[in-house]
This record gives C-alpha cells, structure tokens and sequence, in this order.
C-alpha cells in the first residue's frame, strides 16, 4: 500500500476552494440580472417590439375598422344641484346607460350646453347636455382593436396602471442593456469587437435620426 494513500475510514482533504474575485463576482451578479429582467420583460417587450412595428405601418389593419355612433338618452333628475353640476352621478349615469366607457375628463358648463368627454385606448365620446332638460347625446368613435394597442404602446388614455407599466418595462429595458453592456466588458475574446459593433450601431442609429429631423 502507497504511504500517500489515507488510513481507512478517513477521507482525503478536499483542497481549498480559491475565493472569487471582485470581478468574478461583479460578472456573477450582472449575469443574473440580464437573464432574470430578461424573462420578466419578455412579453411585454415583445409587445412594445410588435406594437411599434404598427404604428409604422398604420395601413395594416388587419380587418379592424372604425365605428362611429350617436347615442342619446336623459339623465336622471337629480343630475344638478341648484346651478353646479354633479359630474360624479352624471358620468356614473352615462356608462350605466349608455355604456360609455373609458377616463371621464374635459368637463365644461355652459349656459346653453354642458358637456364631458370619454377617452379610452382606441376610443372616444364626446357628449352634449342640455342643461335645462338633462336631455345629451353621445358621439361615440371606436377607432377598432389596432388604434387600441397602438394608444396602449404610446400610454395614451390608458390610465394610471398602465402609466406604470410603462415605467416598469422602460427600468427593465435600461436594466437589460446595461447588464448586458457589462457582462460584455468581462468576456477579454469579445470586448473588441463587441464595443465596436455597439459603436457602428450607434453611428448608424444617430445618422438615422438626423436624417427623419
């Protein structure tokens, strides 16, 4: 038996893991970013990459159409109270009635007309009262489901949730790039050429937006 060879029962000593470095550390953590910001903002990166080729091309419609209807009804008694009125009960009337939908907004009162208007992603209402008789109509225009997603890639009318969503996808989008830009500058093989292709991509991205300016 070799004299280097361990009594038995006894297990030889793994050697010494070596501590890793500030820079394998640093790569570690940016590698983990990139790839975890990457799947949470997957869809809806793929939905604002889709969207946007849209909007470039608004002649694809894809059997969507717009719509247009007028709508009329009366409001309930209690609508005003003395010369001010109660646009709270007047927009809850007009959804429930009419089925308006979207973010009331732009109210205004006048002697011989009252109006307020609704605002929704691929939509709008503008509706006219009649101060004496509570009597309105509604012109109701639904541009169809394309101009709906496409407000919703621009946050146009879609609300405060939708605001931060907008927000949340454009913090995992700088999160990705620069983790990406950073797992880049530890890889010593692909620094070079990585840095010079962002480069080139620059070029050719500033050169685009002088031209359409």
């Amino acid at each position: 038996m070799s004299s280097a060879s361990t009594p038995e029962g006894e297990r030889p000593a793994r050697a010494a893991r070596r501590p890793r470095t500030l820079k394998n550390r640093s790569y570690q953590v940016a590698r983990w970013l990139h790839v975890y910001t990457s799947m949470i903002s997957l869809l809806i990166v793929l939905f604002f990459s889709v969207t946007g080729v849209m909007l470039n091309h608004p002649d694809w419609t894809f059997g969507s159409s717009e719509t247009q209807q007028t709508v009329k009804g009366t409001l309930p008694a209690n609508w005003r109270s003395g010369d001010a009125v109660d646009w709270l009960r007047v927009t809850a009337a007009l959804q429930a009635q009419s089925g308006l939908k979207g973010i009331a907004g732009d109210f205004r009162t006048a002697s011989d007309s009252d109006s307020v208007s609704f605002r929704a992603p691929g939509y709008s209402a503008q509706v006219d009262i009649d101060p004496k008789t509570g009597s309105y109509t509604a012109n109701v225009d639904a541009q169809g489901w394309v101009a709906a997603i496409g407000d919703l890639h621009r946050g146009r009318d879609a609300g405060s949730a939708w605001s931060v969503a907008l927000d949340l996808a454009g913090y995992f989008l700088i999160l990705i790039a620069l983790t990406g830009l950073a797992m880049l500058l530890y890889l010593k093989k692909l620094r070079l050429s990585g840095l010079l292709t962002l480069l080139v991509g620059a070029v050719v991205v500033f050169g685009l937006m002088r031209l359409a300016l």
